[in-house]
């Protein structure tokens, strides 16, 4: 193994190894981009049983109906379905239970303070494995108007319009 000074990576005889800083994404949501302008992100980590992180592992998780509450200081995201894990038995948990958010007290305070503003919210956007531990990137965002989604969607519709031209002048 080669350990390069100043690099997250261990670079082994079969390639780029796991190191602290490797990402495995394992649920993402676009929905949240659609409805929602994203004003701050921040990384949290998650508290979950054991049977729980086997399932992410696998890639069952989805995070698309979820949402994020702040409730006597603590952080707790609702509605995240984790499949239970097939081989787990008794251990397994309630899929869509309410799990708590691992974030110091002043990025909650913060948090706080900007719901509390009219038209905030918090909104998970994807669910992640960083190195061993499975982490949850939520953004502190603003609800988007009807006109604000017709906007995005005919600026989204331009750009393929134009990449389709460009293209099609590059085959010729």
């Amino acid at each position: 193994m080669i350990y390069v000074k100043g690099l997250d990576f261990a670079i082994t005889w079969k390639g780029i190894g796991m190191g602290k800083g490797t990402v495995k994404l394992i649920a993402n949501n676009k929905k949240a981009f659609h409805d929602y302008f994203i004003e701050d992100k921040y990384e949290a980590g998650i508290s979950l049983a054991g049977t729980e992180v086997k399932s992410l592992r696998m890639g069952k998780c989805s995070v698309k109906e979820s949402f994020i509450r702040i409730e006597n200081g603590e952080v707790m995201i609702y509605g995240m379905h984790i499949s239970p894990y097939e081989k787990g038995n008794i251990f397994n948990k309630d899929p869509l239970r309410p799990r708590k958010l691992l974030m110091h007290k002043y990025e909650i305070n913060k948090m706080a303070g900007k719901m509390k503003e009219k038209g905030y919210t918090v909104v998970p956007l994807q669910v992640y494995f960083k190195g061993s531990l499975v982490k949850v990137e939520i953004a502190l965002a603003r609800g988007k108007k009807l006109y604000d989604k017709r906007q995005d969607i005919a600026k989204k519709d331009m750009r393929r319009e134009s990449e389709r031209e460009f293209k099609v002048k590059n085959l010729y």
